[in-house]
């Protein structure tokens, strides 16, 4: 199972999975490739062998998102709830996909989160239409019902579901040019290697990101800076250190072979 930073899928990702050995790859259910199909489904990628499991957005994002939200309908949620709601749903199977700082972070331990997640098992396990299933043991039951197409690269990012929560403006274009420029400069230093990768975390752009509305408040939610201005200046601070170096380790390999 290939699972890409926030879901990112597209035909030509889900090949290249394929071509790497996976199975099965992660997508998030965008309504308007999925029109009347549900994502409750096993699905195959355009001109390819492998399986693609959706998630099932609103699910999710009612642990994810909303489990907290004191205004939000359906507060307060419980397992007894959820998993009412997992038995009347449609198809074959439902693919919750969360962030890990879900537990402990987007929801602290105080909003019941983890008392919530560790009472759902036996309260799914009541309902004789569900159960918990591997995705080995989806592939070796469950059969494609159509194919899934997504001829650009989408995520579960925000409302358009696309990369503009990375990669929309003009700060996070550079930046992120700024360091792919960076590929070959190394050397094979080990050192500036794991420096280099590090800050391809997309944390990093997803900080400078400048949308307003719902989706800048979810960016500002998880930031650490006070604005993503700050969070260009100080990745881009970084990178000219990076830089620096590489110019100094190649100055220092030059002086060495001029030595011997």
């Amino acid at each position: 199972m290939f699972r890409n930073t926030e879901a990112m899928y597209s035909n030509e990702i889900a090949k290249i999975a394929e071509d790497m050995g996976f199975k099965a790859i992660v997508a998030e259910g965008l309504q308007h490739i999925l029109g009347w199909r549900s994502p409750n489904y096993l699905y195959n990628a355009v001109n390819s062998d492998i399986r693609v499991f959706l998630r099932n957005f609103k699910l999710s994002d009612d642990i994810a998102f909303r489990f907290s939200t004191r205004d939000w309908s359906e507060f307060p949620l419980t397992a007894d709830k959820f998993a009412t709601w997992l038995s009347k749903c449609e198809g074959d199977v439902v693919n919750l996909f969360l962030d890990y700082e879900t537990f402990g972070e987007h929801q602290w331990k105080e909003t019941g989160i983890f008392e919530f997640m560790s009472h759902l098992p036996s309260e799914v396990l009541k309902y004789e239409n569900l159960d918990f299933k591997t995705p080995g043991e989806v592939l070796r039951t469950l059969k494609p019902v159509g194919e899934y197409d997504v001829p650009y690269t989408s995520s579960w990012a925000d409302a358009h579901r696309d990369l503009s929560a990375w990669l929309e403006n003009s700060m996070q274009q550079h930046a992120f040019n700024e360091i792919k420029s960076l590929e070959n400069a190394m050397g094979g230093n080990k050192k500036l290697i794991g420096i280099w990768r590090k800050l391809q975390t997309s944390d990093h752009f997803y900080f400078m990101c400048t949308k307003w509305f719902a989706d800048g408040d979810v960016h500002k939610y998880f930031n650490p800076y006070e604005n993503p201005y700050d969070a260009f200046l100080n990745y881009m601070n970084i990178v000219a250190d990076m830089k620096s170096r590489i110019k100094a380790g190649k100055a220092g390999a030059h002086l060495l072979s001029a030595k011997s």
